[in-house]
């Protein structure tokens, strides 16, 4: 396909894309009729439906990209009459290309228009869980630097944070510190934390957090008081957790937090050098 042509098709689509008030990129499948190529609406709904069916199999709720809407068309009488219509999003839109004929030049350049699209997508989405992840054990990192001067503070031990910390691990998941690591296969020298989704990072912190304010208010002063603590507030978070159908135990293990620290800061070093421009 030659550039101009790519250059072209490019503007059409996007000159009639829409954004909803949250936001939400979205294409009037009767627009996208007409830039596919579709002269009978009837035949387009045909592909719609196989659209719809792709979606429902890929595990997505058709109402949240197939939203039926009505509107008011004029004829060439000057009158106007009300027709059916549908909000597609940008999903739907690359699933309706690939149930098309690639043969016709529009619907090959939809199909890797909107699947380029949805890429990007999915990239920022994957960005922004991998920079949650970060701070969420950087925020772990931090509640227990502060647990662990409050304990050697309180009682003049400094091995005492490893014996809380643990007690803490087997209230939380139902097995020891070095149990979840070799259900997990984090090497003997690495973190535990650092193998963890971020919800269970979060689950380890807030109830650090909790010790760390108990400890304080209540002036617990030996390891006995301050490990019942910490085993109390992370059997709570366990229990919520339950409740909500997640095991922490049965989570399985995330990438390396030192691999993804990596490849995000040289994610962002490859932006700073090829920035995007206004002008």
């Amino acid at each position: 396909m030659k550039k101009e042509i790519i250059k072209s098709l490019s503007n059409i689509f996007e000159d009639h894309s829409f954004t909803t008030e949250n936001g939400i990129e979205f294409w009037f499948a009767r627009d996208l009729q007409h830039l596919l190529g579709y002269t009978k609406w009837e035949n387009f709904l045909k592909v719609i439906v196989k659209a719809k069916t792709s979606c429902e199999a890929s595990n997505n709720e058709i109402p949240d990209h197939f939203a039926d809407v009505s509107k008011m068309v004029e004829l060439g009488s000057g009158s106007k009459r009300e027709i059916q219509d549908m909000m597609l999003t940008r999903y739907a839109c690359y699933l309706i290309a690939q149930n098309g004929d690639p043969r016709k030049e529009p619907i090959a350049f939809a199909q890797n228009y909107f699947a380029l699209q949805t890429r990007k997508f999915e990239l920022l989405e994957q960005r922004i869980n991998d920079w949650e992840r970060l701070q969420a054990r950087q925020k772990l990192t931090l509640s227990e630097k502060e647990l662990s001067e409050l304990i050697y503070d309180r009682t003049g031990n400094n091995r005492h944070f490893g014996l809380i910390r643990s007690k803490g691990d087997l209230a939380l998941f139902g097995r020891t510190t070095q149990q979840m690591k070799t259900k997990l296969g984090v090497p003997k020298n690495r973190p535990l934390a650092d193998f963890l989704p971020t919800i269970t990072i979060k689950a380890k912190d807030f109830a650090t957090e909790i010790t760390v304010f108990n400890t304080k208010e209540k002036d617990l002063r030996t390891e006995h008081q301050i490990s019942k603590e910490h085993i109390t507030n992370n059997t709570s978070v366990r229990k919520i957790l339950l409740e909500r159908d997640i095991v922490p135990e049965n989570l399985p293990p995330e990438e390396d937090l030192k691999k993804l620290e990596r490849r995000v800061n040289a994610e962002t070093k490859k932006m700073g050098k090829n920035p995007d421009k206004l002008t």
